[in-house]
Order: structure tokens, then C-alpha cells, then sequence
């Protein structure tokens, strides 16, 4: 009996297979980067860790669509930004039912804490916690703006694609919320400097 050779996959596929690989590949190495932009966008750990789950998702559903050569990172940046911004968009529309025994009840478990991740614990030991309440503190629209480019170092028009806002908005909300910061640490400033 005589076994049929299996036939050498077509360059194409070959190919295909290579370049999902390296997207794939390059599209995980941004996933510290979008953790961290989606903990300062949904202020949960939990919910940031099922954004930038979404983001993956809908990226590696639309892989084929993006355009090798141009920016991925700021491709996943727009993804995550405007799931988070559906989420909170649909959110708003939800019914909000309050139930005060529930509530009263709660108020009376002590609370145990939140589980700290590795996550929350880089961060929180890498900001001062003057600096973390500072920028916690910034209306959302400015801490984003900020953190997208401070932190994240995006440049001003890929934080205009990623917000969906003109390039002008941007850089006043970096301007104002660096203000806003500046104002709020001014007491750390050492007296003779």
C-alpha cells in the first residue's frame, strides 16, 4: 500500500502563518502598557484586566485587517479606548435599582481589602503616592491625555486618533492636566529650591 505524500503547504499559507505569528508576537508585548491605561480608565482591576482581554479579542478577530507597517500599538490604544468608552456609554443606559437593606447590610460587613496584583503593587511602589493621588485626582478627560503621553509616550496625533478628539484638544488637555498637576504637588517642593 502506498501512502500519498503530503503536500508542502503553499508559500501563502506559509506566509500567512509567519505574519500572524509576528503580529501576535508584537501585539503581546503592548499587553503591560494596555493594562495599565485601562487601570487608569476603569480605576478596577478586574475590569481592566476584561478590557484589555476585549482589546486582544477584538484585535485578533480583525488581524487580517490591520495594515502591516503602521503603528500596532496604537491600533490596540484605539481598541481599547473606544471599548472602554462603549462600556461606559452602556453603562450609563443601564437601570440603576437600589436596594437599601442591601445596602445597609453591606455597610456593615468590615471590609477585607481588595487583592492587590502585581500590577497595582509596580505601580503604586513606582508612583509616589502624592503623584498617584494627583492624577487620580484629574477629571477623566485630562488624566487620559496625560497618561497617554507622559507615560505611555504616544505622540499627540496618535492620542487624537486613539480618543477620537483633534489634534488641539489634545494638546490643551496635556497642557491643563500638567496645571492641574503641577498646582496639586506644588506643596512637595522643597523650601530653597
Amino acid at each position: 500500500m502506498r501512502m500519498r505524500e503530503a503536500k508542502p503547504s503553499t508559500p501563502s499559507a506559509g506566509s500567512r502563518r509567519a505574519r500572524a505569528a509576528a503580529f501576535e508576537a508584537e501585539a503581546l508585548g503592548s499587553l503591560d502598557s494596555l493594562y495599565r491605561t485601562a487601570l487608569r480608565l476603569t480605576r478596577n482591576p478586574a475590569d481592566a484586566e476584561d478590557l484589555v482581554q476585549d482589546t486582544y479579542l477584538k484585535a485578533f478577530r480583525a488581524a487580517d485587517r490591520f495594515e502591516p507597517g503602521t503603528n500596532l500599538r496604537a491600533w490596540l490604544f484605539t481598541i481599547l479606548h473606544n471599548t472602554a468608552r462603549n462600556r461606559a456609554r452602556d453603562r450609563a443606559r443601564e437601570a440603576v435599582t437600589v436596594d437599601s437593606e442591601t445596602v445597609e447590610r453591606a455597610m456593615d460587613v468590615p471590609s477585607s481589602g481588595t487583592a492587590e496584583t502585581p500590577e497595582t503593587l509596580l505601580l503604586r511602589d513606582t508612583l509616589a503616592p502624592d503623584l498617584q493621588a494627583a492624577i487620580d485626582d484629574l477629571p477623566d478627560a485630562f488624566r487620559q491625555a496625560v497618561w497617554l503621553r507622559d507615560v505611555e509616550e504616544f505622540s499627540y496625533a496618535e492620542i487624537a486618533e486613539m480618543l477620537d478628539i483633534p489634534v488641539g484638544t489634545v494638546m490643551s488637555r496635556i497642557s491643563r492636566g500638567r496645571r492641574m498637576l503641577f498646582e496639586r504637588l506644588q506643596h512637595l517642593k522643597p523650601v530653597n529650591a
